[in-house]
């Protein structure tokens, strides 16, 4: 069954602006295999944007926000296809964790302004009250 959804757009310029202004954005906010494939598409900001909406999507489809864990507990990676796939770490694991066996499905697209993420997290039906309340 569907237990959350999450949605995020952001403007491209404003991700290059904070990459511009600070020197460890991208260090900080992405787990070292992100920054190496964000490295491999030349940290373009289309696609570092890309990334960030899909965490701030995931986010939101878990029911959290970045309570009690940072970004980097969240990773995307991708199939040999270059399908967005998501490995939860740390904290953002064990809260997932929690609501049993969960698969989250994501897909994230850009123009020339604007990246988007589109998150949904899916649980076996067992849901709970440590699940409800995370």
């Amino acid at each position: 069954m569907i237990f959350g959804v999450g949605v995020d757009i952001v403007e491209i310029r404003r991700i290059e602006q904070a990459v511009s202004k600070h020197s460890n954005f991208i260090d900080r906010i992405f787990s070292k295999n992100e920054v190496e494939y964000l490295k491999n598409k030349n940290l373009r900001p289309e696609f570092i944007a890309g990334r960030f909406a899909a965490k701030e999507a995931i986010v939101k489809a878990l029911g959290t926000g970045f309570s009690g864990f940072d970004f980097r507990d969240i990773e995307v990676d991708r199939t040999a296809l270059g399908k967005p796939i998501v490995v939860l770490k740390g904290k953002a694991k064990l809260i997932a964790n929690k609501c049993g066996n969960y698969k989250i499905h994501l897909s994230i697209s850009h123009g020339v302004d604007n990246a988007i993420a589109y998150a949904v997290m899916e649980v076996d039906g067992v849901e709970d009250s440590d699940c409800k309340n995370s």
